[in-house]
């Protein structure tokens, strides 16, 4: 786009993101710079529950959207008029908590005359790796979070091409329902990741591998093995050893999505390999990639942790691909719990 002097007008989205417990707004410019990415955290409210109850997140996401928007363009110092698009996460997610979010989108871009663009999550963790650094093609990513685990390749920008997924519990659900069972409150990954670290030695737990060749994922059978520890220490009266658990399990996942991730990039000669979702912010996740990447000169792209979970500022970034490439969304887009990633690939509408 040109404005009247000539020079180059920016690309100012603002994107909003309520697929679950986070309600977040940001404005992102040109698809890379953060001008605001504003959070607010449902974590405190769901803990006493154990776990995210949807009822719960939707009315959370409507008492704050509005309050979470004006701050947004507040901290960026942007005005409505000034905004090139309006970005939503259109799924997968929670169908209620998506809901609020969509409608909040489409109201504002009615509002302020701006163009609507429904966003895939999924393709919001991936593009959060540009907000780091710029992206080279084709590239693979390892997806690791609460609902998903997906090695996810792609010859160029906005294409997108699962190669591998997990078959029964994501990698993040996994450590949530262990943590439950050695006794830590939601979300209890980071609780496992922290002990695990801390443990002088690990308990011998399976590396699921599955069929030679495979990229897919299995984690029902070593979440089942660590109960069976569990309560076999518990049959003979004695205390489980809890840290040493933390240290089998997390050792058991990390080798796997490490060795699988390598093997699909060698395989499909990907330029970089970029680590996405909020199972990311795993410090034994992170350091084992880092130093196998450095070993096998694969160049690895991790974000800081504020951008592996979910935040808006990813969804402005997978949506400026998007409205470079295939423009706006119809305004009687909907919300889409089931939203299919490769369908939301460029050129796929």
């Amino acid at each position: 786009m040109k404005i009247q002097t000539g020079e180059v007008q920016p690309v100012l989205i603002l994107a909003i993101e309520t697929s679950c417990d986070e309600t977040s707004v940001a404005v992102v410019k040109d698809g890379s710079e953060v001008l605001s990415n504003i959070i607010s955290s449902q974590i405190e409210t769901h803990r006493a529950f154990g776990g995210v109850v949807p009822e719960v997140a939707s009315r959370k996401h409507v008492e704050v959207i509005t309050l979470v928007i004006e701050e947004a363009l507040a901290v960026a110092g942007v005005q409505p008029e000034q905004l090139t698009a309006v970005a939503v996460t259109q799924g997968p997610g929670l169908v209620g908590a998506l809901l609020v979010g969509v409608v909040a989108a489409k109201s504002l871009a009615l509002a302020w005359g701006k163009p609507l663009i429904g966003t895939h999550h999924i393709a919001g963790h991936i593009y959060a790796n540009r907000l780091v650094k710029e992206l080279r093609y084709p590239n693979m990513t390892l997806v690791v979070s609460g609902g998903h685990t997906e090695l996810v390749s792609m010859q160029r920008e906005g294409e997108f091409r699962i190669i591998g997924r997990t078959r029964d519990d994501a990698v993040g659900e996994a450590y949530d329902k262990v943590a439950r069972a050695l006794g830590f409150p939601y979300p209890g990954g980071p609780h496992v990741d922290r002990l695990a670290r801390e443990a002088t030695e690990a308990v011998p737990l399976p590396r699921v591998w599955l069929e030679p060749g495979s990229y897919d994922f299995s984690f029902s059978g070593l979440k089942s093995a660590v109960l069976n520890v569990v309560n076999q220490s518990k049959m003979k009266g004695l205390t489980p050893d809890v840290a040493g658990i933390a240290r089998g399990f997390q050792e058991s996942v990390v080798e796997v999505l490490v060795e699988k991730a390598i093997r699909a990039v060698k395989a499909n000669q990907a330029q970089q390999l970029l680590l996405s979702g909020g199972v990311a912010a795993n410090k034994g996740l992170r350091e084992a990639l880092t130093a196998r990447c450095g070993a096998e000169g694969i160049e690895l792209i991790i974000p800081p942790p504020v951008y592996c979970t979910d935040n808006a500022a990813m969804i402005g970034a997978a949506a400026y691909g998007k409205w470079r490439h295939d423009g706006s969304t119809p305004l009687d887009m909907v919300a889409d719990p089931g939203f299919s990633l490769e369908k939301w690939s460029v050129g796929a509408y």
